[in-house]
């Protein structure tokens, strides 16, 4: 039972809780200019940030608001997997 237990978080736990603290990483790290994707399926550039939220341009002239929590990734990571 122990040692399930063990290959359980070494498996599922450890490798999720990673993925979240890069994703906390990045999401602190993002700048002015960057592009991102969202939750949603959103791909744009942010054009201002504040403490929780993000003002992302997703076409010329189209600016929208969205929490810092809704981001992915960037979307030049979309690209290299491709």
């Amino acid at each position: 039972m122990l040692a399930i237990i063990v290959v359980f978080y070494f498996f599922m736990i450890r490798p999720q809780m990673r993925k979240q603290k890069e994703l906390k990483n990045y999401r602190e790290a993002l700048q002015k200019g960057d592009k991102i994707v969202t939750t949603g399926g959103i791909y744009g550039k942010i054009t201002g940030i504040s403490d929780n939220t993000v003002d992302v341009e997703i076409t010329h002239g189209v600016t929208i608001k969205i929490d810092k929590y809704a981001i992915l990734k960037d979307s030049t990571d979309l690209a290299n997997q491709k």
